[in-house]
């Protein structure tokens, strides 16, 4: 029994044996180690020594001596490689010697910052208690703010806790101010795109206030591996850092099992779904009591499989044993569940990539990951949750019918062989930097001369004062609005407002979750079905005026998709470039978004029950795209035009997310038979965020590799007419539809027409 039993069932098994088109064993490797620093207290090497370490491995010890040399650091290694001691053993030593020094902990998400701060007190108990360790965040205790602002020697919070409750009332965090000598940003990869964009923001106010009190602190930063650590962390803290990759940490063996699900109408080229896949080969490592976690690619699919996982092995009599884990959930909950999970009393656990980044949930051997995550680092770090000890763990990708997925499954060098992608921000997206600058001027008035981020921002400190937000005096910006700007201002979407979910069952009004603004539509119209911990519910009423959705529990033997339609219209053109008679171009474009129906899905099954028609308000965005026309030569066959743009624009949505850091949901596509802007037939990729955070320049730059990548998975698809591959099912793009798509794109790079 064990793990090598489910391994041999994967190999014996012919249906199962049969879909796996990669199978990789990573050997098992051993520590490389190094003595502790000279200048490392014998005090803090006995903490160390009863923690069973002995000695450091190598990217500790190397990092720990550049942070005390006085660098900006960044340390890239996987996910259990000890990142946390490059920063707490310089941190600790500094401190225990100047107890008036101070250093502040950014983590994503509380979570991580509740697990930091257990294993700190333990140090600080163990080195006396002189070093004081608190977490503040919106959980914390008004009675305990007073003492965290003065004595607190580590403040560990998130950068939502920094941008609206520390930085706009520094005034009573005077101590911790004029004292900072450390910034400690874990999970670095984490702050990408929208959230990446703000943060970097948030960290160029927390550099004019430690000015302004006359402190400059370092900053250690931990990633996991992405292929621009340097020049992101610069992007982020606004300074260059030593970068930090050679690992010493040892590593258990692996095996790593792409699979693909079987085909099941050859015709059309469908798949059976990777959520039944997922719940099938999951279930052999739980039934086997392996402790198991399942990533799953949106909210709905986690709780979908939890409801198949607590089914298929409902024989074990303990249905608790699995549990959920996403966005949504209350933080008790939360809490509760890792708890369980580092005990053992939960067998597997089905999660968003709410789990990827590092909370401690103890040691699991065995990972199914359904569907592709979005980026080469999110898999590893996902992949990373099994085999967190020395033991040998197991990981299997079962990916889904996308074109997105089915690339990868065919190509595992894409994973197995090349780097990881390059994590981009845009502080400067002028949605984020305007926010910002209100923030920053309601803390300190801006001086004539300042420069914020680098940049001169006179021009949007002059506009703020034509809003009546900012008055001028002499050569001094101070802040004049009655509103405190930061509460108005999001970190991780585009509204501050979240919706929640209030279950009615038998007269009851509990709050059992809560979704964003922009997901709402989606997830929580009128009739949806809501699973939470695999429970339904029936969305009752939807209260869009006062974010409140009313639902009470029933048994539905299916769940719930909504569709979105989407307008598009050119703004300005930002970049233009002829390349033979097709143009591309990136800019600003306006998108109006409405969800006018949803289906009803059953389980297991997955077929279409019939549809309801949803009534709610259209949200408009100004964002940025990236769009190319190829006009026509000759007649057009409207229909056939038709059918390869809708082919191409499938197939394109699903594989620019390759070529970037982000989740398949940041972006957007329109086809337009005949554009109102370019007169002709063109395909637009849009950003879902305001303002864009660079997204669609990058695509418009790599043109070239991303319609390249498109055809070449149009060759490779062996479907004839179209398929959930590629270009979509034959009877929505018609029967010429995949040659249409695969022509109309070859055109528009210029190649030789083939087949």
């Amino acid at each position: 029994m064990g793990i090598e039993s489910v391994l041999e069932t994967l190999r014996r098994d012919p249906s199962l044996h049969s879909q796996i088109t990669h199978w990789q064993k990573i050997p098992a490797k051993s520590a490389q180690l190094a003595d502790f620093p000279a200048w490392m207290d014998e005090d803090l090497k006995t903490v160390l020594r009863k923690r069973g370490i002995g000695k450091l491995y190598t990217h500790q010890a190397e990092a720990c001596g550049a942070v005390w040399a006085g660098d900006d650091v960044v340390v890239v290694t996987p996910t259990a490689s000890g990142k946390s001691l490059c920063y707490n053993i310089p941190v600790f030593q500094r401190i225990h010697h100047q107890p008036e020094a101070r250093a502040l902990y950014l983590f994503p998400t509380k979570a991580l910052a509740q697990d930091q701060v257990a294993e700190l007190m333990q140090w600080s108990d163990e080195l006396g208690g002189t070093i004081k360790t608190y977490t503040y965040d919106g959980d914390t205790p008004a009675s305990a703010r007073r003492a965290i602002r003065s004595a607190g020697s580590i403040v560990v919070t998130n950068p939502d806790m920094l941008h609206s409750g520390i930085l706009p009332h520094h005034t009573k965090w005077i101590r911790l101010f004029e004292n900072l000598e450390y910034v400690v940003i874990d999970e670095l990869h984490s702050y990408r795109g929208v959230f990446g964009s703000h943060v970097a923001n948030v960290l160029r106010r927390l550099h004019r206030i430690c000015r302004f009190y006359g402190s400059r602190p370092q900053f250690v930063c931990a990633s996991a591996t992405i292929a621009n650590p340097g020049d992101h962390a610069a992007a982020l803290i606004g300074r260059p850092a030593v970068v930090i990759d050679n690992n010493g940490a040892p590593q258990g063996e692996k095996d790593i099992i792409l699979y693909n699900p079987p085909v099941v109408n050859a015709s059309l080229g469908i798949r059976r779904s990777a959520l039944l896949e997922a719940q099938k080969i999951a279930a052999l490592f739980l039934k086997d009591n392996i402790q198991t976690i399942v990533f799953a690619r949106s909210r709905t699919d986690t709780e979908v499989l939890v409801t198949y996982l607590r089914r298929a092995i409902h024989r074990l009599g303990q249905p608790q044993t699995i549990r959920g884990y996403r966005g949504g959930y209350l933080p008790k909950q939360r809490r509760e569940i890792e708890r369980d999970l580092r005990r053992g009393e939960v067998l597997g656990v089905v999660s968003t990539n709410a789990l990827e980044l590092g909370v401690d949930i103890g040691s699991l051997q065995a990972a199914v990951l359904t569907g592709y995550p979005g980026t080469i680092a999110s898999t590893w770090q996902q992949m990373g949750r099994a085999g967190r000890s020395d033991e040998s763990s197991a990981v299997v990708i079962v990916c889904n019918s996308s074109p997105l997925n089915q690339f990868v499954v065919n190509h595992p060098d894409f994973i197995m062989g090349q780097g990881a992608e390059r994590a981009l921000v845009n502080p400067d997206n002028m949605f984020i930097l305007v926010s910002h600058i209100k923030c920053a001027a309601f803390e300190l008035p801006f001086t004539e001369g300042e420069l914020y981020g680098g940049s001169d921002p006179t021009d949007i400190l002059d506009f703020l004062v034509e809003e009546h937000v900012l008055r001028r005096a002499g050569d001094r910006w101070y802040w004049m609005s009655e509103n405190y700007p930061a509460v108005h201002v999001s970190l991780r979407s585009a509204s501050t407002d979240n919706f929640t979910i209030v279950d009615t069952t038998n007269g009851s009004s509990t709050i059992i979750g809560e979704v964003d603004r922009f997901s709402a539509p989606m997830m929580i119209h009128e009739g949806a079905i809501y699973i939470h911990e695999s429970s339904q519910y029936h969305i009752d009423q939807l209260d869009f005026d006062r974010q409140k959705a009313y639902a009470h529990q029933v048994k539905a033997d299916y769940y719930t998709d909504a569709n979105l339609a989407v307008e598009l219209k050119v703004l300005d053109t930002s970049d233009s470039c002829q390349e033979g008679i097709v143009t591309h171009s990136w800019g600003e474009v306006m998108v109006a978004a409405k969800t006018h129906m949803y289906k009803k899905i059953r389980f297991y099954t997955h077929e279409n029950l019939g549809w309801g028609e949803v009534s709610l308000p259209e949200l408009e965005t100004h964002t940025t795209a990236y769009w190319f026309v190829k006009p026509t030569t000759g007649p057009t066959d409207t229909e056939a035009l038709q059918s390869a743009l809708m082919g191409a624009a499938n197939i394109l949505r699903n594989t620019a997310p390759l070529e970037l850091m982000c989740e398949p949901s940041d972006l957007g596509v329109v086809a337009q038979v005949r554009s109102p802007f370019t007169q002709g037939p063109t395909i637009f990729i849009y950003e879902k965020y305001p303002g864009g955070v660079g997204f669609s320049q990058r695509l418009y730059d790599i043109r070239e590799a991303l319609l390249s990548r498109c055809i070449e998975l149009l060759r490779a698809c062996p479907c004839e007419n179209g398929c959930p591959s590629c270009v979509g099912p034959g009877d929505e793009v018609g029967p010429r539809g995949k040659h249409a798509a695969r022509q109309f794109l070859e055109e528009a790079l210029q190649l030789e027409i083939q087949g």
